[in-house]
């Protein structure tokens, strides 16, 4: 554990903000993310880059760090060589960078309390052709209980704060990934990919929630990876259908273009947005792609002046 008082617990009292987009701040530093790992390729080959992202966003003001671990699974792994103890190795890597990362930031004189998130990401992040923005990938919930079950052991194993279930598209696979959360004794939030009122697989999300609402495992509950405008309402829903406190991570509002795996459009992100969230029962508050270490800067000063 990064702190010594558990997320859960901090959860109860304050506000909690979250780091933004890994890949753009790796982007932004020059490294080359166009492969199907993603930033999950720098593990193996540029692991103190990651350190270096996750130090800029807990010097901005992140209380959390996500690791670099969505796109790193078995079976991506093996499709470019790496064996599966090497893969597991890397799992647990992801969790030791984030942690190098708050110890740095201790040394430069950061004193509040830090965390580390291990993202779990779905099972279309591994196929890398869009897929989990739409999820329904014609597996039952018992085969994607098989694909994630290993590698949540593995992070579980290496001692995150919390593991991140994130951009879940589907309510299918959200049960997948409770069932397999069964029994590591790590606590989890769970957060949807969302259009509107329902998830990116079609369900409604006051059904979508509501399988998290029993599950005590889980922290937190909300949405990641969706725009700006689709978040007031989910808070709202996740807050009333589960009683848990919610968790949110919007984009910057630019469209992703899967196919020339390009961003598109103009930025809706505006910092200042974190207070009606916040006030619909938003608890973990931060952003996702192409929201950079200066939102999360400016998110962090307009909770703390509001407090």
């Amino acid at each position: 554990m990064t702190s010594t008082t558990p997320l859960a617990q901090a959860l109860a009292t304050r506000t909690v903000v979250l780091d933004g987009g890994m890949s753009n701040q790796l982007e932004s530093a020059g490294h080359d993310l166009s492969d199907a790992l993603w930033s999950a390729r720098l593990l193996a080959e540029r692991p103190e880059a990651i350190t270096e992202a996750h130090l800029a966003y807990y010097e901005a003001g992140a209380d959390v760090a996500i690791t670099s671990s969505y796109q790193a699974t078995f079976e991506g792994f093996e499709k470019r060589g790496i064996s599966h103890d090497r893969a597991s190795e890397l799992l647990s890597l992801s969790v030791e960078l984030a942690r190098e990362a708050a110890r740095q930031a201790r040394a430069k004189g950061v004193t509040r309390p830090l965390y580390v998130a291990a993202s779990v990401g779905p099972y279309g992040a591994m196929l890398a052709d869009g897929s989990e923005y739409r999820g329904r990938y014609g597996l039952s919930v018992a085969e994607l209980e098989a694909f994630h079950r290993p590698r949540l052991e593995v992070l579980a194993a290496a001692g995150p704060d919390v593991l991140a279930l994130e951009t879940v598209p589907d309510a299918d696979e959200a049960r997948a990934l409770l069932r397999a959360l069964r029994g590591l004794d790590t606590p989890a939030w769970l957060s949807y990919s969302v259009a509107g009122d329902r998830t990116r697989a079609g369900q409604p999300l006051e059904q979508a929630f509501a399988l998290a609402a029993e599950a005590d495992e889980v922290i937190a509950v909300g949405v990641n990876c969706c725009a700006p405008e689709d978040v007031d309402g989910a808070v709202e829903i996740a807050a009333r259908v589960t009683g848990k406190p919610v968790v949110v991570y919007p984009n910057s509002g630019e469209a992703w273009d899967a196919e020339a795996r390009a961003w598109n459009g103009r930025s809706s992100f505006a910092p200042g947005q974190v207070l009606a969230w916040e006030g619909a029962g938003a608890r973990l508050i931060g952003g996702c792609c192409r929201v950079g270490p200066e939102a999360i800067a400016s998110i962090a000063g307009t909770l703390s002046s509001h407090a």
